[in-house]
Order: C-alpha cells, then structure tokens, then sequence
C-alpha cells in the first residue's frame, strides 16, 4: 500500500491530471508578455511543481524554469517529461518546502497552479510561501497562484467511482464547515509497466482561506498591487471573488 505523493499515485497524477496545468499556462503566459518584466526577467519559478507540465509549455518558449515540489515521485516525472531542457540546464527541479526555501536567483514570475497552496494547513504556513516567494521575485516581477474558495470546497462533498482498463479509483470527498477543510480520500488500483496492477491510498486536504485575508497577507509581506481574478481574464479584477468556485490572484512586486 502506498501513501500521498508516493511513485504510483505519482504515475497516476502524470497520466490523468496534466489537463489543468496545460489550461492555465497559455493564459499566464500571456498575461506576463503584457507587461515589461517579461523583457527583463525570463526566468520562472513554479511552485508545487507537480509532474512539470506546466513547465514544459514555458521551456518550449525558451524560458529557464525552476521547478520546486515535497513529492520526489512527482520530480521523477518532471525530470523525466523535460528531460532534454534538464541536460542543457534550462530547466531545474528541486525537492523542497515551498513555505521554507531559499534561492540565489531572482524570478520574473513566479506561478503555482492546480490550488496547490491550498494544501497547505494554515493562513501561517500560506504567509510563509508568501514571504519565501517574494525574496525570490525580481523587482516588478509578478506572483500568479489560484485558490479553491470555501465556495468551491462546500460543492466536494461526493463519491466518484472511475473504472477503466488502466486503472480503477474510488474518491470520495467531503467538506467540513468547522474547519474550512476538504478532503478527498482516494484508493484504487493502477496498471503498471509490467501488466500487474498496484494499489495506491491518497488523501488531498484543502484549506479554505479567506480571500481578504489572502490579499492583506501579501500586502503586508510588501507585494504592490493584488487584485482576483478568472483564468479566462487575468486582468480584470472580480469584485466577488468569495462567489467563484476558483480565484486566481495576481500579486505585482
């Protein structure tokens, strides 16, 4: 049996979840190009980097991506998906605790996708990230990340059951009000390389912050301009943003 962020939920993760990542990258990305760091910084750091699919659409670019994540079974799969953009060093993959790191390089953006940062436990540990990402960000360089809101989470309370020749998993998911936490507890079978199929246990924990909590947090660490916003949009500030299901925000330094 296997626990969080092992190799086999890893592969698993590499197959069915890169969709979010490829969504959002072509809508960061053009958000950066609109603003003048994008000529002075190219280099991007991704946080909770996963099993780097997001970085691969900014290293076709020619962008230097440095990838940071807890799992080594996710970098396995990063290193491995760039492999080609690892051996000419554009591309760097750290095992790491993005509420406690350091860097010597300076970044014009910095991103963390798929509500990542709503995995950690609390608004001190978010404050945390937010403070190691700001030592890191160049000057006017750019912070993007997304947010489930409590408004999202109260919709996971369900079971889904997926059964298909590669793999089997059962999730299910609830929210608790009492801690503004969801969680979805994942168990199945995987097919692996050799025919015989392995059985993994995941669980995913998602803090609800308060989003005007969010953006007094980054302000006080010292970012200049925060606004909400939809992926479809990043640059038109929501005036609701507790009413989406996801928020993306945008911190300038």
């Amino acid at each position: 049996m296997e626990s969080s962020y092992g190799e086999i939920f890893a592969s698993l993760y590499n197959q069915k979840w890169s969709s979010f990542a490829l969504q959002a990258a072509p809508r960061i990305h053009q958000y950066f190009t609109q603003h003048d760091i994008h000529e002075k910084n190219k280099k991007v750091l991704d946080l909770c980097c996963g099993t780097g699919h997001l970085a691969y659409f900014f290293l076709k670019k020619e962008y230097d991506v440095t990838g940071i994540d807890l799992s080594p079974g996710m970098l396995h799969y990063a290193k491995k998906n760039n492999s080609r953009f690892v051996k000419s060093g554009q591309a760097n993959f750290i095992e790491g605790d993005v509420t406690n790191f350091t860097l010597d390089e300076q970044f014009g953006l910095v991103v963390s996708t798929f509500d990542a940062l709503n995995h950690l436990p609390d608004i001190k540990a978010l404050r945390e990230c937010f403070k190691c990402v700001y030592h890191v960000t160049s000057k006017d360089g750019i912070f993007i990340f997304d947010l489930n809101t409590k408004q999202g989470l109260k919709g996971w309370t369900n079971i889904v059951v997926e059964d298909n020749e590669d793999s089997m998993i059962v999730s299910r998911s609830f929210y608790d009000e009492h801690t503004a936490r969801a969680i979805t507890n994942m168990t199945g079978f995987t097919k692996q390389e050799d025919g015989l199929y392995k059985r993994f246990v995941h669980s995913v924990h998602n803090c609800a912050f308060e989003l005007k909590t969010v953006k007094e947090t980054l302000l006080a660490i010292g970012w200049q301009q925060v606004h909400f916003a939809r992926l479809k949009d990043l640059s038109s500030p929501l005036e609701n943003p507790e009413g989406e299901g996801r928020v993306f925000i945008v911190a300038k330094k």
